[in-house]
């Protein structure tokens, strides 16, 4: 008997989806920070086994969306929950604010569930026991894992119960298929992560990452990025005094691309200014977002 099925990993901003879906897979596929809304696209993992495949999605985490961008982003979201053969939701422990937007979500959905219980080693035992109580009188259904999706606390436990909820049916992919993005996608996320990390307030939500070229010889390839801002006061930001802030992006990006990709790397980075792209449908269309 052979298990394949679609398993999409839904939650709140910073609950650790991103975490998560690396854990479970051994591999960094999503982007991770410390800042909420890192993730914008629809990140697919693979994970084969010998009696299983297991399509992993991380989306991004559930707001209720102000501008146009983040309005794509919500709607990654919402193909997921229509797709899905079993939702992942990863609950944050420690966020003691309402999950309402979530819980609607999921409701709506009416697919298998499973809540991952996440952060558990930050705290007591009696508040998680309490949690597990709630969510289970909330949803008497479905299966609850507590993780630690950092430390990989559990995460075997519940990888076994996602395997036990797929539906039968044959692999949707080859078994040597991690996911369906190309390299250059993952090229463009590195370059976005590291700007994530080293800017603050505005200018990480304000970026967008492109790989205008992407050339691969047998020893080295060679990359050219377009990091697009908002205004002309955020590219000086991005750029900083003398280039030193945009190599540092660009040092520190090569080198996750080097890891990634098991070859040297040249990286190029240009900076360019789209006034208001967040806002602007044809921007969005042309970074692949989903426009309803």
């Amino acid at each position: 008997m052979h298990k394949a099925g679609f398993v999409n990993i839904i939650g709140k901003p910073n609950a650790g989806k991103s975490t998560l879906m690396n854990a479970l897979m051994g591999e960094k596929l999503s982007i991770i920070t410390s800042k909420a809304q890192t993730t914008r696209h629809r990140i697919t993992g693979i994970l084969t086994g010998e009696d299983y495949q297991i399509v992993y999605s991380d989306t991004p985490g559930i707001i209720d969306p102000k501008y146009p961008l983040q309005k794509a982003m919500m709607n990654f979201v919402q193909q997921s929950l229509e797709d899905a053969d079993i939702l992942l939701w990863v609950i944050d422990a420690t966020d003691t604010e309402a999950q309402d937007l979530v819980i609607e979500k999921v409701k709506r959905a009416n697919t298998n569930l499973v809540i991952a219980l996440n952060k558990i080693d930050l705290i007591a035992q009696e508040k998680a026991q309490e949690i597990i109580a709630f969510w289970q009188k909330e949803f008497p259904n479905m299966s609850i894992v507590p993780i630690s999706a950092l430390n990989k606390f559990n995460t075997d436990v519940l990888l076994e119960k996602i395997k036990d909820s797929l539906p039968e049916h044959p692999a949707y992919y080859d078994e040597d298929t991690l996911t369906d993005k190309s390299e250059r996608f993952f090229a463009s996320e590195i370059i976005r992560e590291k700007i994530f990390l080293y800017y603050d307030q505005e200018i990480p939500y304000s970026t967008e990452t492109i790989i205008t070229s992407f050339k691969e010889t047998e020893t080295i390839i060679r990359i050219q990025a377009e990091i697009i801002v908002e205004r002309d006061s955020q590219k000086g930001i991005l750029i900083g005094k003398g280039g030193k802030s945009l190599k540092k992006v660009g040092v520190e990006a090569r080198k996750d691309m080097e890891a990634f990709f098991g070859k040297q790397v040249h990286l190029e980075q240009f900076v360019k200014v789209e006034k208001d792209w967040r806002k602007q449908e044809r921007h969005l269309s042309r970074f692949g977002y989903i426009l309803s």
